[in-house]
């Protein structure tokens, strides 16, 4: 049973997340089996285990993950020369779904999925009054790990600049767009839940062909469906949001005007 938190804790441990994944810029070589070097040899075990009695995850392939990236933005063909370039790039995001998927089963329920019921468990109510159930609190944790990863791959294959869970501000009506530096961003996390944190957006991962960082040539969203045979999908802003009736991805096109994509363990990449 996972144990409540308060919500001064939680913006420490969401402030802290953010920083080790600022931080984390080592080596991006994987090893032949595709396990991550975050992963440690007992995890390891337990995924492979795991694997071999049929809760493994079947990785994307090449091809498919090149034709819907290829698809959706063109351009990251012009822009990743190499041949199957794409394709790798597509592969290995999901592949960083995929083993942040097993790891944080692993830890948590010994491998396997877990159910439906346990997936909707309501574990803590969070600084903003919101219930937040074990769905929510396990995708945290395979988010972090994802992007931790994301980070090494696009380091090492993607050939222009690139932001992770960069904070923006967007106003719709305006069509204005306006990045928030991680000292801004720290300090309205401590404010809790006002209107200025109400008005932003904050991605994945932004991939930029150029230096203007307040545009996309792709956005991408890591999701973790709970229980898995659930398919992912985009949240749709509910009425007490400044974007009440639109998607996370339309937004995101709006505002970065590029395209965005999900990548989730099963389904790999789709729009």
């Amino acid at each position: 049973m996972l144990a409540p938190w308060n919500p001064q804790l939680k913006r420490a441990l969401l402030l802290l997340a953010t920083a080790s994944l600022m931080a984390c810029a080592g080596d991006a070589h994987h090893a032949a089996s595709k396990e991550l070097r975050f992963v440690d040899t007992d995890t390891a075990a337990r995924m492979r285990h795991a694997a071999a009695v049929g809760r493994g995850l079947a990785p994307a392939s090449t091809r498919a993950a090149s034709a819907t990236l290829v698809g959706i933005a063109p351009v990251l063909a012009t822009l990743l020369k190499r041949d199957n370039a794409v394709g790798e790039l597509g592969e290995q995001l999901v592949e960083c779904a995929r083993q942040a998927e097993l790891r944080v089963n692993a830890e948590f329920f010994g491998g396997r999925a877990p159910t439906r019921s346990e997936c909707g468990e309501e574990v803590e109510v969070d600084g903003c009054g919101e219930v937040v159930t074990r769905a929510m609190m396990l995708g945290q944790r395979k988010h972090l790990l994802a992007l931790q990863c994301a980070r090494e791959v696009l380091e090492r294959l993607w050939p222009a600049p690139f932001s992770i869970e960069q904070r923006y501000r967007f106003y719709p009506h305006a069509r204005f767009l306006e990045s928030i530096s991680r000292s801004e961003e720290a300090r309205l996390l401590a404010q809790g839940c006002t209107k200025e944190l109400w008005r932003t957006i904050k991605p994945d991962v932004v991939l930029h062909s150029d230096p203007d960082l307040l545009r996309s040539v792709l956005t991408l969203d890591f999701k973790f469906p709970c229980p898995d045979s659930n398919a992912p999908r985009w949240t749709r802003y509910g009425d007490k949001s400044a974007y009440a009736g639109y998607s996370q991805g339309q937004i995101y096109k709006d505002a970065l005007q590029g395209e965005a994509v999900l990548v989730s363990p099963l389904r790999g990449i789709t729009p």
